[in-house]
């Protein structure tokens, strides 16, 4: 996506720069992350560039500020269908996939671990634990971070290199998506059974 040279507000630059910002941390990871890549992919200048972020490393803080709060408002929404009932195994998988994958939760991941700045993602996993709290039958605390602990170590798994093993494997492309909901729904129905509730 290349915008061209027209008059946007600060905000609106800003935000146009982030995005490309983004596009480039999920194409071509971490080193395509410069203040001239992006001031090229939006048609500004470097100097404008520093104008908004003072520094690459202010612009690299900002993507993972932006990445997270995209990967937390997704989230959220899916948490609240949880509480009302509404959500399904498939759609808490698929929130939690796409977050890591679509908008950028596991590339930011790879490069924060690598950075050393692994406290960017605690928005990212907060997010995700409390979808998991409303979801898991009966709020029992010793199920909720494990689930946690498996399907995010599985999406984040999935963004990296989940395209390549389906591949390699002729397995379709959404068959860790499938395993995961299938597990989740294991888990509902053990829970069920243990408790002699009737299952869903």
């Amino acid at each position: 996506m290349s915008i061209s040279r027209e008059r946007l507000s600060s905000s609106e630059s800003r935000a146009a720069a982030l995005e490309a910002a983004r596009e480039l941390l999920i194409e071509e990871g971490p080193q395509a992350v410069t203040l001239k890549a992006v001031a090229a992919k939006v048609g500004k200048t470097h100097a404008n560039l520093l104008h908004h972020f003072g520094s690459a490393a202010g612009l690299q803080a900002a993507l993972a500020q932006e990445i997270g709060a995209r990967v937390v408002a997704g989230i959220a929404d899916a948490v609240e269908r949880a509480r009302a009932g509404a959500a399904s195994p498939r759609e808490i998988v698929d929130r939690v996939y796409d977050a890591f994958g679509q908008e950028g939760g596991g590339a930011l991941a790879a490069w924060m671990i690598l950075s050393g700045n692994r406290n960017a993602l605690d928005p990212i996993l907060t997010a995700v634990r409390s979808m998991v709290d409303q979801f898991v039958p009966g709020h029992e605390q010793h199920q909720v971070p494990e689930t946690t602990l498996w399907l995010v170590l599985s999406a984040l798994g999935d963004s990296l290199l989940g395209g390549a093993i389906a591949q390699t494997l002729d397995l379709p492309r959404d068959a860790s998506r499938t395993l995961a909901a299938e597990a989740i729904q294991a888990r509902l129905e053990a829970h069920h059974s243990a408790n002699g509730l009737p299952p869903d």
